[in-house]
């Protein structure tokens, strides 16, 4: 008679599940590091010259990452697809807000005039960029734009007052006009999806699903 002996599979170090310990430390690492370098490449993306373009590339990479391991590694596709979406949206939300926040509370005040309000349409429609001079002590011309809240209720020869960088590494800015949100709005959207992007990280890493391989099948013995 023909006989039929399988042979267990062999696991190897790489193939066996994670331990729980280390599977939720692992879960726990990713949930912090990923709203964190979502935040850190926001804030990059608030300095000029070449800072702002450091800034994308790591928001950028680190979306890459998030999904890759979400979704393609893990294997939870759902998750992968919130924390796109959300690591995109604090990355958007958090920046403005940090700038702002740091403006507000540590920026110096700077007696200032606006002395030209331009709007230079570009692709994306009316770009508004306001040439200011400072009134009091040193003498300096900045041009700021939206960023910086250059918007339409700026108006020529309109004396304002400039909060400016102490380090002198970010441009100064505008105060907030009539329309501006709070800025305790700005900090709760981006709280909400830090935590957002967080907890979907760590739910993925905690629910990850093994790699689906073929069965093997046993080959039948000889006589």
């Amino acid at each position: 008679m023909a006989s039929h002996d399988t042979v267990p599979p062999v696991t190897t170090g790489a193939d066996r599940p994670l331990s729980p310990a280390r599977r939720l430390f692992s879960s726990l690492t990713w949930a912090c590091a990923i709203p964190v370098l979502f935040v850190l490449g926001a804030w990059l993306a608030q300095y000029p010259h070449g800072l702002i373009v450091v800034g994308v590339i790591v928001a950028l990479a680190t979306w890459a990452v998030a999904a890759t391991l979400a979704g393609g590694v893990w294997h939870r596709a759902g998750a992968a697809v919130v924390v796109s979406c959300s690591g995109l949206a604090l990355t958007l939300f958090a920046g403005p807000g940090l700038y702002e926040l740091y403006m507000k509370t540590l920026g110096t005040p700077a007696s200032a005039t606006v002395t030209k309000v331009e709007d230079r349409h570009n692709r994306r429609g009316a770009d508004l960029f306001c040439t200011v001079v400072e009134t009091a002590g040193e003498v300096k011309t900045y041009v700021l734009s939206e960023q910086q809240n250059c918007y339409d209720d700026v108006k020529a020869l309109q004396r304002v007052t400039l909060r400016k960088d102490p380090l002198g590494l970010l441009k100064p800015r505008l105060p907030d006009g009539p329309d501006h949100p709070p800025l305790s709005v700005t900090a709760q959207i981006a709280a909400g999806l830090f935590v957002l992007t967080g907890a979907t990280m760590f739910y993925a890493g905690q629910r990850r699903r093994p790699e689906r391989r073929p069965a093997k099948t046993a080959r039948p013995g000889g006589r």
